[in-house]
């Protein structure tokens, strides 16, 4: 009879500690996040960084809501359960831009699940977008962008690594591409001859950048001495290399710009992308029109360039106060 007791409550006592170290069971959005992100990769050819971050980060903080909620079936999920999900994002004091960006993945899954028949219904189809204030981007003088270049040309004297990131400054600014165009490009994307890059954008979609003349003669004495000290007879697609002749990172050319802000006297926070912020708005301060602009940027909807409008107000504002008698 004893032994059998304490048989028992050693068996009871081993179900507890099982209990303990059992992993939680997986959320409702668990089994098909991953086909949902494997598609993104396949069908919108979407880099690696794109959706396993962003993407996997956003469908984690909606499958978190679920659980603590006990909600477990996906054909349960319905308008007001996201406008729960909303309303607890706001509680947690996430950005209203944050909360958008996480309404447009839910957006993309449930369109997703619906098409593969998981669910009859999308949840999100009468969803509204949070109100977003308009935030004008970080831009750079002219005055600034000449110190930045200075700056850069001094430190392209010491070594050939220091005159390649000096081409790469000009480029960013002369061309207005994103870093991680602009550290991905290959030999071929040069066009001597039409003067134009081709750049392969968010999307895989491509768009041809023109170069200044004076960015295409700094890019292509690079390409006669420069590069080719770096390469030391070795072979590499990349445009501009490293010492091991491989593509340089987005985050490595962030520390580069930095240190060149550094040497220039530049105090503000500035990113490869403040250059191309820099590109946009001094292209429209001198007189071009917005269509022209989006194409250069590559941006798929001119209302995404649209933000850069408020240069063009600022440019007219000035000039009603100086030509206007009542102005």
């Amino acid at each position: 009879m004893v032994d059998r007791a304490e048989k028992q409550r050693g068996k009871r006592s081993t179900a507890k500690r099982g209990r303990k170290t059992a992993s939680p069971a997986p959320g409702p959005i668990h089994h098909y996040q991953d086909l949902y992100l494997k598609y993104l990769s396949a069908a919108r050819r979407l880099a690696p960084n794109t959706f396993s971050r962003s993407y996997r980060y956003d469908l984690n903080s909606f499958d978190d809501f679920l659980q603590a909620r006990a909600i477990g079936d996906l054909k349960s999920i319905d308008r007001n359960t996201i406008r729960s999900y909303i309303s607890w994002c706001r509680k947690k004091q996430i950005s209203s831009r944050s909360i958008s960006r996480r309404i447009s993945t839910l957006r993309g899954f449930f369109r997703f699940l619906l098409a593969e028949e998981v669910i009859v219904s999308d949840p999100t189809s009468q969803v509204v977008h949070p109100r977003q204030g308009k935030t004008l981007p970080e831009t750079l003088s002219v005055a600034e962008v000449d110190a930045l270049l200075a700056a850069s040309a001094r430190l392209a004297r010491e070594d050939p690594l220091a005159a390649r990131n000096h081409v790469m400054l000009h480029l960013l600014y002369a061309t207005g591409v994103r870093v991680s165009e602009l550290v991905r490009l290959s030999l071929v994307a040069f066009n001597r001859h039409s003067g134009n890059l081709r750049v392969y954008g968010k999307g895989s979609k491509e768009r041809l950048v023109p170069i200044g003349e004076q960015a295409l003669s700094l890019l292509e004495e690079y390409l006669s001495t420069v590069r080719l000290r770096l390469l030391r007879g070795r072979t590499s697609p990349s445009l501009f290399i490293t010492r091991q002749g491989k593509f340089m990172t987005r985050t490595r050319y962030w520390q580069i710009l930095r240190n060149v802000a550094l040497q220039a006297g530049i105090t503000k926070k500035i990113s490869p992308h403040t250059l191309r912020h820099s590109f946009a708005t001094h292209l429209l301060e001198n007189g071009a029109d917005l269509r022209s602009v989006q194409l250069m940027l590559g941006h798929s909807d001119i209302a995404t360039t649209q933000i850069y409008t408020h240069v063009e107000q600022s440019r007219l504002k000035s000039i009603h106060r100086k030509f206007h008698p009542r102005g």
